[in-house]
């Protein structure tokens, strides 16, 4: 049985989460490594308070993904394929092979530095749950003008959408979906509008950052966000993770392409299970298991025996 590691973004941090991570020898050297690479402790960027901002939040969450993947591959427990949503995406490619975490972590601080400061008020995003797409996008173009934007940020499912763009024109889209037949529609709790054209500057920016980084192919596939394609190119995978933060990401369609691929089981790396649920509602015939809500070692076990089955 192939596997598929999942790497979740922005909204699945919590206060503690590196601190929850066990004491495994691999996740010890990571946080090391993250220690050196920042010129601080990283355990201190993981506080309630410390999480207000985008930078805390996606710097932590690449280093706790990395190594709950690494203390898994470490004790066997090896994916055959990666995808990773939204700033996720970095941590897949540094256990895809393509990037190193070091030049992973420098990346994503200075992703989350753009965005940190882009947008400091009267912008964010929002959930429309009970919709599809064609219902929805027109609503969003209907709503959107130049002085009050709104975009398609993430297809997570098909019935399960996130706008971005400014809290009066998100506003104004909920209340038509409402009257379409929404289930429900609310705001995040995100402060940038990700994943439209608002953060074209910050895909600029990575383009011109990716300059001065070596990128490797890739040793397993990696479903890319913006393009919902197995990448086995390292050309390709960096021009996905420059441009993903300025188009939506299109995970439900990214996961579909790793089980036409062959996965049946979806591991989500530590913290939370978000991407679990949608991949369990979206696969009756695959299996997937968050590693927070399984632990380091039953989750290790379990990869292995679904795979030795496969042999």
């Amino acid at each position: 049985m192939k596997s598929a590691f999942l790497f979740p973004g922005q909204g699945s941090q919590k206060a503690g989460m590196l601190h929850d991570l066990p004491q495994h020898t691999s996740i010890l050297k990571t946080l090391l490594e993250a220690n050196e690479v920042l010129n601080q402790d990283v355990l201190l960027w993981d506080t309630e308070e410390a999480l207000q901002s985008t930078v805390a939040v996606q710097v932590t969450l690449l280093t706790v993904e990395v190594a709950t993947a690494r203390a898994l591959m470490s004790e066997g427990a090896v994916p055959d394929m990666v995808a990773g949503h939204s700033v996720g995406s970095f941590s897949a490619a540094v256990i895809a092979g393509v990037l190193n975490f070091k030049d992973a972590l420098l990346l994503v601080k200075k992703r989350g530095e753009l965005m940190e400061g882009a947008y400091p008020h009267g912008y964010g995003m929002g959930v429309v749950l009970g919709l599809n797409e064609r219902t929805l996008l027109p609503i969003i173009e209907e709503i959107s003008t130049s002085t009050h934007p709104v975009f398609l940020a993430n297809v997570n499912a098909p019935d399960q959408i996130t706008i971005a763009g400014m809290l009066s024109a998100i506003e104004n889209v909920f209340e038509i979906a409402r009257r379409k037949g929404a289930r429900k529609a609310h705001f995040l709790n995100v402060s940038v509008p990700s994943h439209c054209a608002l953060l074209q500057f910050v895909s600029d920016a990575l383009e011109k950052a990716f300059e001065d980084i070596s990128f490797h192919e890739p040793c397993i596939p990696y479903a890319g966000n913006r393009t919902a394609r197995a990448l086995r190119k390292a050309s390709a995978i960096r021009e996905d993770l420059a441009l993903s933060i300025s188009n939506p990401v299109r995970w439900y369609d990214a996961t579909s392409v790793l089980f036409e691929l062959g996965a049946r089981l979806f591991v989500e790396m530590s913290p939370g299970s978000v991407l679990t649920e949608l991949a369990r509602s979206a696969f009756t015939d695959a299996r997937s298991l968050s590693v927070s809500e399984y632990g380091l070692q039953t989750a290790s076990i379990l990869i292995q025996r679904e795979k030795a089955r496969s042999v």
